[in-house]
């Protein structure tokens, strides 16, 4: 049975290297962002075209989100897995640079955003007795982090928490969720940490590796969920 894969953020970084390793991997995947044209681009990249469905969209749109997952259950015979990738960081992230505008945006999609599209995915998978959803928490999500922010690290911390009650409440239904926690990705979020040196982003973990976490957990036998996946780089 072909698989069908939802990935949000997927027009860049992470979410874009998750599509295209599900894609390669014999998944029909359906790719949310708010750049149409971004989304396109990744879904070029496919072996098959075919196997995309690009749904252009802000998972701050609770509706738009929950007629999304009904659109794509639709054209995928079902919705399967749920890459929960969506978020942001942003530059004023210490108490002494508190920007409540930024901030409350930030929690507005890192927190809001995601409960909006499990929210979306629930009644699908519910009715197939079958899902996992993954979601791309964040070593910061799991310890404090300086270079993360106030901000940053509460929505991380509460995306681990929501996929941690998914696990006690939903796995009767048959649903699993997986939070990864990596600590720095080489991607544009990354470098635009304020004083990071973008000459090691070739040493830290590669969008790929996080699309391979991804594909290891999506494997998993049935019976087993994975809470979850702490990535570190190797600090040479």
């Amino acid at each position: 049975m072909q698989k069908t894969v939802w990935v949000t953020g997927a027009g860049s970084g992470i979410g874009a290297a998750v599509a295209l390793g599900f894609a390669r991997a014999g998944f029909l995947v359906a790719l949310t962002g708010r750049g149409a044209q971004a989304l396109e681009d990744i879904a070029a990249t496919f072996p098959d075209r075919k196997m995309a469905l690009v749904v252009a969209g802000d998972v701050t749109d609770r509706q738009g989100m929950a007629e999304a997952a009904q659109r794509i259950a639709a054209w995928g015979d079902g919705l399967h897995i749920l890459c929960n990738n969506a978020g942001l960081n942003i530059p004023r992230r210490r108490w002494a640079d508190l920007d409540w505008e930024s901030w409350d945006n930030l929690l507005n999609i890192n927190v809001t955003g995601a409960l909006n599209v499990i929210a979306a995915c629930l009644p699908v998978m519910r009715a197939q007795r079958d899902g996992i959803m993954i979601h791309t928490s964040s070593w910061a999500g799991r310890f404090h982090s300086s270079n993360g922010g106030v901000a940053y690290g509460a929505s991380k911390h509460a995306l681990s928490d929501i996929s941690a009650s998914l696990n006690a409440e939903e796995g009767a239904n048959g649903i699993r969720s997986t939070a990864l926690c990596p600590a720095e990705v080489a991607t544009p979020l990354l470098a635009k940490r304020p004083g990071f040196d973008v000459s090691t982003l070739a040493d830290m973990i590669q969008p790929e590796d996080m699309a391979q976490t991804a594909l290891y957990v999506a494997n998993m036998n049935p019976s087993v969920a994975v809470h979850e996946i702490l990535l570190a780089p190797v600090r040479k």
